[in-house]
């Protein structure tokens, strides 16, 4: 019996030790689903509230079955009209921008951390570490930004303060520590690979599920962001869609608090403002177009199924070292150790 059929026969009898039975996989697929269930029916109850008519909530409260429906609550957002798609404009821009700017810096910055060879990773990694527990503060930020910097009234201004997290940093970091080999990176040197050949044909691949995990943190935050717009923007041409529809909000609830002061025909004008259904609107209006970009990062966040049907996670071997000849002759050694199964 030759050495590869032994490595086949021990790497299908560990496959088989790892597999679960359908039982518990019925299970697990059933708590999965019940969760999933319970992560969904909030933001479907909220699209029901947004469809709800006023006096339905007046008579009922909010319910899953309510007695009449409406559309008022969304004319009265789509009557903000070019500013509204403005404001959608803006927040894409920001979003992607900021989310592409802020990866590639996290990379920059994290790859340096791994490399044990880096005799500057302990000053680097306690300068993060150290920016997470103490801060500037506010003010002495507000004033680095607008005066010093000149972040004002520009989308800079919304970008820059958030273009680099320590957390993002130490999780990049702790990825790269637990998934890459160190090994890789020797032998690349050794097979006369430069820095920039290492990361972008050997590290970057392996990292993906990093990076997506990082660049969907950062999408988030850039896209409910804020609070940077309240304090370097004042023109509404700039605005981003979160702050554009919560000053809207504002605006209406503060109409109905004062209606005493506008008159009779006004307060009767009021009345017929979809107030409590315009906030889930507004909500709908805000989490729906974030919600589509969930799929994009599906893929390198899932586990894949191998030819055995058991489910191995995204540190698998990449594909582009499967398709393309290896750059260096450990590559070559750890491609066939992982795909006989001698390597985790």
């Amino acid at each position: 019996m030759t050495a590869v059929s032994i490595n086949k026969h021990s790497s299908r009898s560990h496959l088989r030790l790892n597999q679960i039975s359908r039982g518990a996989e019925f299970l697990f697929a059933l708590i999965l689903g019940l969760f999933a269930l319970l992560c969904i029916i909030p933001f479907v109850f909220v699209v029901i509230i947004s469809f709800t008519g006023e006096s339905s909530i007046s008579a009922q409260g909010y319910s899953f079955f309510p007695l009449s429906w409406s559309l008022d609550a969304y004319r009265q957002v789509l009557r903000l009209g070019d500013l509204l798609w403005r404001s959608y404009f803006n927040s894409f821009l920001i979003t992607i921008v900021g989310t592409v700017l802020s990866v590639t810096l996290c990379i920059l910055y994290a790859y340096p951390l791994f490399r044990r060879d880096y005799k500057f990773r302990s000053f680097f990694s306690f300068l993060s570490f150290f920016t997470m527990i103490f801060g500037g503060g506010l003010i002495p930020t507000y004033i680095v930004c607008k005066n010093l910097l000149g972040l004002s009234n520009n989308y800079a201004a919304l970008i820059v303060p958030m273009l680099v997290s320590p957390f993002n940093i130490i999780i990049m970091r702790t990825f790269l520590q637990t998934t890459v080999p160190f090994e890789l990176i020797e032998a690349s040197t050794i097979d006369g690979a430069g820095e920039y050949t290492t990361l972008c044909r050997i590290v970057l691949p392996i990292m993906k599920p990093g990076i997506a995990t990082v660049a969907l943190l950062t999408a988030l935050g850039y896209w409910n962001e804020w609070f940077l717009c309240m304090l370097y923007v004042t023109e509404k041409k700039l605005y981003p869609l979160q702050y554009l529809l919560m000053e809207m909000q504002k605006n209406s609830e503060f109409l109905a608090r004062n209606s005493s002061m506008i008159g009779a025909s006004g307060a009767e004008a009021l009345k017929s403002l979809p107030s409590q259904t315009m906030r889930m609107a507004v909500v709908v209006f805000i989490v729906l177009p974030i919600a589509c970009a969930y799929p994009f990062f599906q893929r390198p966040l899932c586990t894949r199924a191998d030819r055995s049907g058991t489910t191995r996670p995204s540190r698998a071997l990449p594909t582009h070292l499967l398709e393309k000849p290896p750059v260096c002759t450990f590559q070559r050694a750890w491609c066939s150790q992982r795909l006989l199964g001698q390597r985790p």
